[in-house]
C-alpha cells in the first residue's frame, strides 16, 4: 500500500491479522521492505509492518536533501503510525533503520513498548567525528550521482562490513545485489547527506532516559558494532545484548536464528 506523510509517498507492506501484536521493521541503507522477506515467515503470530524509508525502495526520493533530515523522517513515521492507528507496538531496525528506530523511540517513547536494534548505533558522540563522517558521506553521495547505481553497488558490496556475506549462497548474494541495484541514485545520495550518521544529531545522551525494553543484536564478526552495543547496554536502563555468529546483516546471514531470537524476545512481552 502507499501512504502520504507530510507530502512524501511511502510504500508500506503488511502481513498478519489486524488483531495480532504489531511489529514494525525498518531496513538499512540501500535496503527496502524486501530486506525482511526471509524472516517474516517466522513470525506468523504478529502483524508485521515494513516501510520503505525516504529515498529507498518504492518510496519517494525528493531532490531536496534537507527533506531527508532524521527529524523529518521521524515526523513522517509518526504520521504513518497515526494513520495506521498503531500504538504499543514493537519497533525493530537494522543499521540505518536501527539508528532511525532508536531516534524515534527517544522522540516518541510513549508510542512503542519494545525496541529491537540490529547492528545499530545512536550516532556519533563527538562533533569532530560527525564532521569527518559528513565529508566522507558527501564524497560518496557525489560518486553515486556522478557515476550511477551500478558502480556504487559494485563498490558498496565489497566494503569490509559485508565481507562475511561473500560466503552466502550465490542466489542470496544476487537477491541482495538486485535490491541495491533497484534503488534511486538521487534517493541514496540524499539519504547519505540528510540522515547519514554524521548528519543526524547524536542520541547517546538519550539512552539513560529510555525506559522501554531494548534488545541489542550484533554479529560476532562485526567487532565495531559489538563494541557500540556494549557501550549502549551500560547506559540503557533496560537492555539485553545478544551476539549471533554472523556479520553486520544478521537477518540476511542467519535468518532463522535471527527470527527465533526476535520471536522469543517478543513473546516475553505478549
Amino acid at each position: 500500500m502507499e501512504l502520504m506523510a507530510n507530502g512524501i509517498r511511502y510504500h508500506i507492506e503488511m502481513t498478519g491479522d489486524e488483531d495480532c501484536p504489531v511489529l514494525v521493521l525498518l531496513h538499512g541503507f540501500t535496503g527496502s521492505t524486501a530486506t525482511w522477506n526471509p524472516v517474516i515467515e517466522h513470525w506468523p503470530d504478529f502483524r508485521v509492518v515494513t516501510i520503505d524509508l525516504i529515498g529507498h525502495g518504492k518510496s519517494d526520493s525528493p531532490t531536496d536533501k534537507n527533506r531527508y533530515a532524521m527529524e523529518r523522517q521521524l515526523e513522517d513515521l509518526e504520521s504513518i503510525f497515526e494513520k495506521l492507528d498503531l500504538n504499543g507496538f514493537s519497533l525493530l531496525g537494522y543499521s540505518m533503520g536501527g539508528r532511525t528506530a532508536l531516534a524515534y523511540a527517544c522522540e516518541y517513547p510513549d508510542r512503542i513498548n519494545e525496541l529491537i536494534l540490529e547492528s545499530a548505533s545512536p550516532g556519533l558522540l563527538l562533533e569532530a567525528e560527525r564532521l569527518q563522517r559528513q565529508e566522507t558521506d558527501a564524497r560518496l553521495a557525489q560518486e553515486i550521482l556522478k557515476f550511477g547505481i551500478k558502480p556504487f553497488v559494485a563498490k558498496w558490496e565489497n566494503i569490509s562490513l559485508f565481507d562475511s556475506q561473500k560466503s552466502l549462497p550465490k542466489s542470496v548474494q544476487q537477491q541482495i545485489r538486485q535490491e541495491r541495484l533497484a534503488q534511486s541514485a538521487q534517493g541514496l545520495a540524499n539519504s547519505l547527506l540528510g540522515m547519514g550518521t554524521g548528519s543526524q544529531r547524536t542520541y547517546w545522551n538519550c539512552l539513560q532516559d529510555l525506559n522501554v525494553p531494548v534488545l541489542l543484536l550484533t554479529g560476532e564478526l562485526d567487532s565495531k558494532f559489538c563494541a557500540i552495543a556494549q557501550r549502549m547496554q551500560q547506559l540503557l536502563p533496560n537492555a539485553e545484548h545478544r551476539i549471533i555468529s554472523a556479520g553486520h546483516a544478521i537477518h540476511v546471514e542467519k535468518p532463522a536464528e535471527f527470527a527465533t531470537m526476535v520471536m522469543e524476545r517478543l513473546n516475553q512481552n505478549y
